[in-house]
C-alpha cells in the first residue's frame, strides 16, 4: 500500500530539518522501516525559499512603470495590482500607440487607475522614458531580445525590475544580463523573474524536499513542453518589416529566441532549480512542421548533459492534434519527483510525499503563482532587502540558447563556447522600416550530401 505524507507531515518535517538538519520522523515512516539518514543535496539556509504570503507586506507607496503593454505586460501589472496594496501605475511604454491604449484603458476598467497621457510613451526610446519618470520600479514585457538592455537601463537608474521571462535570447544578451545582476545586487535591488515555477507552493516544497535528499543524488531527468501552436499575426499592408516582426514577435527567432528559449525554459530552469547546476553540453534536434509565420522551429528534441553524466531530456513542440504534456521529470537514487502529479515516489513506486491542494486552498486565499512572484518581490522592496533572480534565469536562458544551436546545426554545443560566443541577434538599427529579410530563414542542421 502507498503511504503518503501529508501538508501537516511535510510542515512539522520541515521544521524539524531546519532546527536539527536530519530527517523527521514522519518522512522515516512514509519511507518504510528504511532509517538511514538523508545526505541533503544542499543545507538549509544556503538556498532560497521564498515567503509565500498571500499579499505583499504593507509599506511605503510605490510607483510601477510598464514597459511592453502586449498580453504578458498587461498580465503581469494586473498580477501586480493584485499581490499589494499601495501600488500606483504612473508611466507606460510600448513601441506601438495602440497597445500601449489597449493597456492604459484596461487599468482604468479593472483597477480604476489612469495613466495620464504625458506619461505614456511609444517607440523603440520608450523604455527610457518610463525609466526616468520618477518610478521606483519597472515590468520589462517587451519580446525577449529587449529584456537585457531594458534592465540594464533600469538597474543604472535604482529602479527595481521585474523581468518576463526570458531573459536573454543570445550569447550577448546573457552576458548582459549576469553583469547588471551583480549591479542590481550591489545596489540593493529587487529583481524577480517571470519563473513562477520558483513561486508556485508545490514546486517549492518539492525543490525543499529534494535539496534535503529525500529522493537521493539526482540521475537524471526528462521535461516537456509540448501544446498547440501559439498565436500569429498576418502581414497588414501598413506595417513594415520591423513592425510586423515585433508585432508577430513569438514566430522570430530575433525577438523570442525560437521558443525552446521564450517558452520551454520554464522546464528547463526547473531541471537547473533542482539539480543547481547549469548543462556541460547539448545534443540535439528539431525540424518546422506546421508554423504558419517567422522562421521558428515548432519542434526540439535536445539531450542535456551536466556534469557526473547526468542527462535531461528536454521535449517541446507547438503543432496542434498532437500529444500535449507540460510537466518535469526527476529521477534520484532513491526516489523521483513528478510535477505533473505534485509528488514523490520511492524505488518502489510508493508515495513518500504528495502536494495537498486541499489543504493550501484552505490555509491561503492566494495560490496563483504569477501573483505570488510579485508578492515577493513587494516585499523585497519595503523590506529594503537585495534580492535578484536575474543570474539564475540568465543562466536557465543561455541553457535554451545552447539546446537551439544544437538543433539549428546539429552538432553538440558545449557550455563554454556559447557563453563565449559573438552571438548578437538585435539588429544593428531599430526603427520601423524596411529589414533584410533574406537573412531571416528557417536554419537546416548539417550539411549537404555530395553527389559522387
Amino acid at each position: 500500500m502507498s503511504k503518503t505524507i501529508n501538508r501537516r507531515d511535510f510542515l512539522s518535517y520541515s521544521a524539524a530539518l531546519g532546527a536539527t538538519g536530519l530527517v523527521g520522523s514522519s518522512l522515516l515512516t512514509a519511507c518504510g522501516p528504511k532509517k538511514d539518514k538523508l545526505v541533503p543535496l544542499r543545507e538549509r539556509g544556503t538556498y532560497y525559499v521564498p515567503e509565500l504570503t498571500d499579499k505583499a507586506i504593507e509599506g511605503k507607496p510605490l510607483k510601477v512603470g510598464v514597459i511592453g503593454c502586449g498580453g504578458r505586460g498587461s498580465g503581469a501589472i494586473i498580477n501586480l495590482l493584485d499581490a499589494a496594496d499601495g501600488i500606483t501605475v504612473t508611466a507606460l511604454g510600448d513601441t506601438y500607440e495602440d497597445r500601449l491604449q489597449n493597456l492604459r484603458k484596461s487599468l482604468i476598467e479593472k483597477k480604476g487607475q489612469e495613466v495620464p497621457e504625458a506619461n505614456c510613451f511609444v517607440g523603440f526610446d520608450a523604455y527610457k522614458k518610463v525609466i526616468d519618470s520618477g518610478v521606483d520600479m519597472v515590468i520589462v514585457a517587451t519580446p525577449p531580445v529587449f529584456r537585457p538592455v531594458h534592465f540594464q537601463y533600469a538597474t543604472e537608474k535604482g529602479v527595481h525590475s521585474f523581468l518576463e521571462k526570458p531573459i536573454a535570447v543570445d550569447a550577448k544578451g546573457y552576458r548582459t544580463i549576469m553583469a547588471t545582476a551583480k549591479q542590481a545586487a550591489a545596489k540593493g535591488l529587487s529583481v524577480v523573474t517571470g519563473t513562477q515555477r520558483h513561486h508556485q507552493r508545490p514546486y517549492v516544497e518539492a525543490y525543499q524536499l529534494i535539496s534535503d535528499g529525500v529522493i537521493g543524488e539526482i540521475t537524471g531527468g526528462n521535461v516537456y513542453w509540448n501544446q498547440g501552436m501559439l498565436w500569429y499575426r498576418e502581414r497588414q499592408k501598413d506595417w513594415s518589416d520591423m513592425e510586423w516582426m515585433i508585432r508577430d514577435w513569438v514566430n522570430w527567432k530575433w525577438l523570442s529566441g525560437d521558443h525552446i528559449v521564450e517558452q520551454h525554459v520554464h522546464n528547463i530552469d526547473v531541471f537547473m532549480w533542482m539539480i543547481g547546476k547549469h548543462p556541460l553540453k547539448a545534443t540535439g534536434v528539431g525540424s518546422r512542421q506546421r508554423r504558419i509565420t517567422g522562421d521558428q522551429y515548432d519542434n526540439f528534441s535536445i539531450d542535456f548533459e551536466f556534469e557526473n553524466n547526468v542527462h535531461l531530456h528536454s521535449m517541446c513542440r507547438q503543432i496542434d492534434g498532437c500529444a500535449n504534456n507540460v510537466s518535469e521529470f526527476v529521477q534520484g537514487t532513491k526516489g523521483s519527483w513528478n510535477s505533473a502529479k505534485h509528488e514523490i515516489v520511492d524505488l518502489q513506486g510508493n508515495v513518500i510525499w504528495k502536494f495537498d491542494a486541499e489543504a493550501e486552498k484552505a490555509e491561503h486565499s492566494q495560490t496563483n503563482p504569477y501573483v505570488l512572484e510579485h508578492v515577493d518581490w513587494v516585499n523585497h522592496i519595503r523590506r529594503g532587502e537585495a534580492h535578484e533572480e536575474a543570474s539564475e534565469t540568465g543562466t536557465s536562458s543561455l541553457a535554451g540558447v545552447m539546446g537551439r544551436e544544437a538543433a539549428y546545426t546539429g552538432k553538440t554545443v558545449d557550455w563554454d563556447t556559447i557563453s563565449a560566443s559573438d552571438m548578437d541577434y538585435m539588429p544593428a538599427v531599430l526603427e520601423n522600416g524596411r529589414m533584410d529579410m533574406s537573412s531571416y530563414v528557417v536554419r537546416v542542421p548539417g550539411a549537404p550530401k555530395e553527389k559522387k
